[in-house]
């Protein structure tokens, strides 16, 4: 089995770190992107908001309203919190739970990294890569569930490989648990918890399990997520009418689709931008040096839990080879991964001169950009939609001089990052008509002047939501409203 490396008579000592460090630069991160008003500048920030509000604020409140489009632990962990207004017009509650995943990722990585390698020098060479990246610090700074993912599957694989030093006879529940928890956060979790699995399965085989044996105890790891997956299956069924919710909420335009060589450039292009390109090729190179590591020495197989992280690059690739749109964000976990083989890399250096090679990581990271700042491809992509946020205030301004309460239909599938922009207005879920609300909804689609007074319309963002299409297919559908206002792509049509 295999022997943790020892690297301080005090254990605690770097997940303590680990924490204290991504709590104080996040911190400093989030009080700076709060001064820019850019907490929920993203549209998803805000839609996020939305699906765990409308689970008790709603036409019709309860389970249902957790959906099946998104994964639903942040929705759920953020339901009741998110009722207090306050926190629900700021996101305040949202940007908690990041700001807390946040540091427990970066404790688990320091912790991970610190117990595969022996080195103190290599938990805090792969600390500072993580904590020093703008984009990882943006997202941790808004309700975005990004960091809530990290911290889970971070912790995840690292008590994976605690359980695998214990030739897999431990009890089995603590890293499935939080490994399943992570498989129902976001989709990226799914082949991440896949390739840890692999790589324990073979830790054990290695370590003089049989293969049988060591396939058989991985299973009772793998039992927690193939839970959450059959009960988020059983919840899509139940809500949408599908056990798999895989397209029709996004135009295929991207130039990779069906070109798996142009949606693998895209990836690695996008590592890049987001984590700067030092850290992208140090990072490709040490993961290629920690897999030889791995195959040529059996002490060192347990390496590959570091290139377990790199997992989530099979969901944008995926993604991008079906025709989603090109989203700076979805490399941005790699960064992770390339921080713990930058770490493992680090700890191949002389034991006498890897203070120097810190020095030189960190020195690099120095040069190469601030750990803040709005030019940042996440930061910069989360300010795409501003100048439209600005222009629909006319639209709401325009509305609530004839809004008295009566039902606007509106959908949420396009227009949630709006439906929140306009809780500062007094408006709440429940006065919308929405996808979430059920047969309502339909009936509202077939005859939208019986059942709204009011109609918000999406014109031009991935072609038009669901209202703009049925207008353009069919041209009563609009009868009995009047065009009243526009603003940021958006069409306020009011019953005559």
């Amino acid at each position: 089995m295999p022997v943790p490396a020892p690297v301080s008579a005090r254990p605690w000592f770097l997940p303590v770190l680990g924490a204290a460090v991504a709590l104080l630069v996040g911190s400093v991160a989030t009080t700076y992107y709060a001064g820019q008003d850019l907490t929920l500048s993203h549209y998803d920030a805000k839609a996020h908001l939305v699906v765990a509000r409308r689970i008790f604020d709603s036409l019709t409140p309860g389970w249902r309203q957790i959906g099946a489009v998104w994964l639903p632990l942040p929705h759920v962990l953020n339901a009741l919190p998110v009722q207090v207004d306050a926190w629900y017009r700021t996101g305040l509650s949202g940007v908690v739970i990041s700001m807390l995943s946040f540091a427990a990722a970066a404790a688990a990585l320091c912790w991970l990294v610190g117990r595969l390698s022996g080195s103190r020098s290599a938990a805090v060479a792969a600390l500072a890569v993580f904590v020093y990246q703008p984009d990882l610090l943006y997202l941790q700074s808004t309700p975005m569930t990004e960091p809530l993912l990290l911290g889970l599957t971070v912790s995840g694989i690292a008590l994976l490989y605690h359980w695998t030093t214990s030739g897999g006879t431990a009890p089995a529940w603590p890293a499935g648990l939080v490994l399943g928890l992570a498989c129902l956060t976001r989709y990226e979790a799914w082949p991440m918890t896949a390739a840890a699995g692999l790589v324990a399965v073979l830790v054990l085989w290695r370590s003089g399990v049989p293969l049988g044996t060591a396939a058989a105890r991985a299973l009772r790891v793998g039992v927690w997520p193939l839970g959450a997956l059959l009960l988020f299956l059983v919840l899509s069924k139940a809500t949408v009418g599908a056990w798999l919710v895989t397209g029709g909420f996004y135009e295929p335009n991207n130039p990779a689709y069906r070109n798996p060589a142009k949606a693998l450039v895209q990836v690695g292009w996008g590592l890049g931008k987001v984590g700067g390109w030092p850290v992208a090729w140090t990072g490709a190179v040490a993961a290629i040096i920690v897999f030889v590591q791995g195959l040529a020495r059996r002490d060192r197989q347990a390496w590959w839990f570091a290139l377990a992280l790199a997992g989530c690059a099979a969901l944008p690739y995926y993604a991008f080879v079906s025709g989603h749109p090109f989203r700076i964000r979805y490399m941005i976990l790699l960064i992770t991964a390339a921080a713990a083989c930058i770490g493992l890399l680090v700890s191949l250096a002389p034991k006498a001169s890897r203070g120097v090679v810190l020095l030189l990581v960190l020195a690099g990271l120095g040069f190469d950009r601030r750990p803040v700042g709005l030019t940042s491809p996440m930061v910069a992509e989360a300010q795409w939609d501003r100048p439209h946020q600005k222009e629909r205030r006319a639209v709401t301004a325009c509305l609530m001089e004839a809004w008295r309460g009566e039902p606007i239909l509106v959908s949420m599938g396009s227009l949630a990052h709006y439906m929140q922009e306009m809780s500062v207005n007094g408006l709440s879920l429940k006065h919308f008509i929405h996808e979430g609300i059920g047969e309502i909804w339909f009936e509202a689609l077939r005859s939208p002047r019986r059942h709204a007074a009011f109609m918000l319309v999406e014109e031009k963002a991935e072609g038009g939501d669901q209202l703009f299409q049925l207008a353009q297919k069919d041209a009563g559908f609009l009868d009995g409203f009047t065009r009243t206002c526009e603003g940021g792509g958006v069409a306020l049509y009011v019953r005559r």
